[in-house]
């Protein structure tokens, strides 16, 4: 358990995110992260060059991915001082790994305060040519990084999506338990955009895209989310023959960034936007199913944290979790016996989309936002990743 890691109320953001092929789709997930972080810096009117060490989390290759680490963290601090760093890629849990890094080093003492800045772009993503001088004729191997590593895992031969079927077919998931769901999600992040979305204006921040040289666009706001009605869901049929998962019930690919300040308890008061409220990191879970079942692979996860932070589900009073497939909620609130219905308030990958890289720090940042509205109190975020894994943490918001 940990006991020395914080994160200052306010201290994160999450760009909005967009829908893929859309607005973020021609700019460098790298340099759009890093602009976009410097520029909430510099409105919460915070100096970044307070920061010792930063984690890089980005899965999808960009152009100079090779130096992306480094290159961010100097554009955020506009080389007013050298800032260590290091690039991280877990897939689809890559923010919990960069938060969990940065708390495991405050903990040792290694540093006080870290960054942890996470950005894909799945639009315009990388072709890449490999080398294959055994082959016939000795002719190349040809790789789209996001749609082939979509649609195989090379080591279970399954498409994402039917590692979710396999869940659900285990599980007895049914498709009317998918579209019930499905629409629940959409329910709650209109609760997210009410009130000129009030809700989303405490953690969000908006993007600064370049068009040409003379002209910019501003993304305040989400881009791509679909209207959802029990009707349509109802006719949609399953992308798998004999499945249960309909498009309406998957998340889509989609282009963002996040950022999270972690430090020691008196730096997070210091840097707090409201030093009454104090943000802890408890523990970390990470756990990896059995070959094609990655929907599953929360649970374990989740049951990691929970009993490292000496608590039980029960005690959650917010549940945030990455779900690019619906059957992932399903399965969890039946394998841990938590409310399905009432997990994911405000929203969620399913419904917003999936960058991959910042998808659960945007979660993270919900997260800590509902149980500051809640008054305090202790919150789960669990999420799966390609390859069968699955990573979970505990907050306490007090």
């Amino acid at each position: 358990m940990l006991t020395k890691a914080f994160i200052p109320y306010g201290g994160y953001y999450s760009s909005p995110f967009c829908r893929w092929q859309g607005s973020m789709a021609n700019e460098n997930a790298i340099s759009l992260a890093a602009k976009t972080a410097r520029n909430w810096f510099l409105n919460k009117k915070l100096d970044p060059t307070v920061l010792e060490y930063m984690y890089f989390g980005i899965t999808i290759a960009q152009y100079q991915l090779f130096y992306s680490h480094t290159w961010a963290a100097a554009m955020l601090v506009d080389n007013a001082k050298p800032l260590p760093a290091l690039m991280v890629h877990q897939a689809c849990t890559t923010s919990t790994t960069c938060i969990h890094l940065a708390a495991v080093n405050i903990e040792a003492g290694t540093y006080q305060t870290a960054y942890a800045l996470m950005a894909d772009r799945c639009s315009n993503g990388p072709h890449t040519i490999w080398p294959n001088p055994l082959g016939p004729g000795g002719e190349v191997i040809s790789e789209n990084w996001l749609m082939d590593n979509f649609n195989r895992d090379p080591n279970a031969g399954l498409k994402m999506v039917q590692t979710a079927e396999n869940v659900a077919k285990e599980a007895g998931i049914t498709k009317e338990e998918c579209d019930a769901v499905t629409l629940r999600r959409y329910q709650q992040y209109a609760d997210a955009i009410a009130n000129d979305r009030a809700f989303q204006k405490r953690y969000m921040f908006p993007a600064e895209v370049v068009l040409s040289k003379k002209k910019t666009l501003l993304i305040e706001t989400d881009e791509g989310i679909m209207p959802t009605t029990a009707e349509g869901l109802a006719k949609l049929k399953p992308v798998e023959p004999g499945g249960v998962i309909s498009f309406g019930a998957q998340t889509h690919p989609a282009d963002g960034n996040a950022g999270f300040i972690i430090t020691t308890r008196d730096k997070a008061k210091a840097l707090s936007a409201d030093p009454k409220i104090e943000v802890q990191i408890l523990s970390y879970g990470f756990a990896r199913e059995k070959r094609g079942f990655m929907a599953a692979a929360p649970v374990p996860a989740a049951r990691m944290a929970l009993q490292t932070a000496g608590l039980k589900i029960g005690d959650m009073k917010v549940i945030k979790t990455h779900n690019p497939f619906i059957v992932n909620d399903i399965n969890m609130a039946k394998k841990l016996g938590n409310d399905v219905m009432k997990m994911n308030n405000y929203g969620c990958s399913l419904v917003y989309g999936h960058p991959q890289g910042p998808t659960a720090g945007r979660l993270i940042a919900e997260l800590i936002e509902e149980l500051a509205i809640l008054g305090g109190g202790y919150g789960l975020w669990a999420g799966c990743a390609a390859g069968d894994t699955g990573a979970a943490m505990v907050f306490k918001v007090g």
